[in-house]
């Protein structure tokens, strides 16, 4: 048997994201070196192992059968240093750093999040607003709030809220909706990367999908800005429209709405759920939900 400390750590854990994402410029790129230097740990490792690693392909770095088995193992004992670096931080920082999409946490989190900070003003919110789902054991992002089914791998996610999705619009345009059919005939706006779908709210409606027209956007505050601004009608989330409709800005043309299975949720990695900033946050959040099923107070 081979003694693994004839391999560096470093070269451990080039093998580790190559085999993860079959390029070396990622790696490198992760590492914070050159591909060239990514080659190298990978050359030298297998030449101190005696054993191949990787199939050289057109298409990127392949791990071998014997090295597919081992990643498993690496990631794991990445994820445990990782942990141990984590346990070592936490009882020392008092920032939190969280994610989640920009519309949310534009409509939703931040008006909210001075309540914690006057709750727990020894904890710094560091935000970082992001459509991309940010991989949490590779990154120094605490907890994360994501809207889907809860079936991400390597995290632990716990419901926060369902969320169900219909129609909203100024009070002009609603005026002008005396039934469903009536939506062929006003402006349409369209949030390009929206989870939902008209014709899932037509189909919950009884009725057969309209031909629907209107500008698009691919920033979803955008699209719910022209909404408020009185240029068209949107099909929304509960919680991301709450305080429009709160507040009269925003109207339900129908009381139809479809009871999507997605859901917001709290997503953290086994270390983060530790920590006391996370499960301080975390509390205040469930709270903030139950006090107003998600909606304005």
């Amino acid at each position: 048997m081979a003694n693994p400390f004839k391999v560096p750590l470093n070269a451990i854990r080039a093998i580790e994201i190559v085999g993860r994402d079959g390029t070396l410029s990622l790696a490198a790129a992760e590492l914070g070196v050159t591909p060239g230097a990514v080659s190298q740990h990978i050359r030298r490792a297998e030449e101190r192992l005696g054993y191949v690693l990787f199939e050289r392909t057109r298409e990127g770095m392949r791990p071998t059968a014997a090295l597919e088995a081992a990643l498993p193992h690496f990631r794991q004992g990445f994820r445990a240093l990782a942990d141990g670096i984590a346990a070592i931080e936490q009882s020392h920082s008092g920032t939190l750093t969280l994610t989640a999409a920009p519309a949310f946490a534009a409509r939703w989190l931040v008006p909210r999040l001075g309540r914690f900070t006057r709750e727990h003003p020894e904890i710094e919110i560091r935000f970082a607003a992001s459509v991309t789902l940010v991989d949490l054991n590779h990154s120094d992002i605490d907890c994360a709030i994501r809207l889907g089914k809860g079936d991400w791998p390597d995290v632990e996610a716990e419901k926060l809220l369902a969320q169900p999705f219909f129609p909203v619009a100024t009070p002009e345009w609603a005026e002008r909706l005396k039934a469903p059919a009536d939506l062929a005939n006003v402006p349409i706006i369209h949030d390009e990367g929206t989870m939902v779908a008209w014709r899932d709210w037509f189909e919950a409606a009884g009725l057969e999908m309209r031909e629907l027209a209107g500008p698009r956007f691919s920033d979803p505050i955008l699209a719910l800005e022209a909404v408020m601004a009185g240029q068209g009608v949107m099909l929304a989330w509960d919680m991301v429209v709450a305080d429009a409709l709160a507040l009269g800005r925003l109207v339900r043309p129908f009381d139809i709405a479809v009871e999507s299975c997605l859901a917001y949720w709290f997503v953290t990695t086994a270390a983060s759920a530790r920590s006391r900033k996370v499960r301080l946050f975390r509390d205040w959040l469930k709270r903030e939900i139950a006090a107003t099923g998600g909606r304005a107070a």
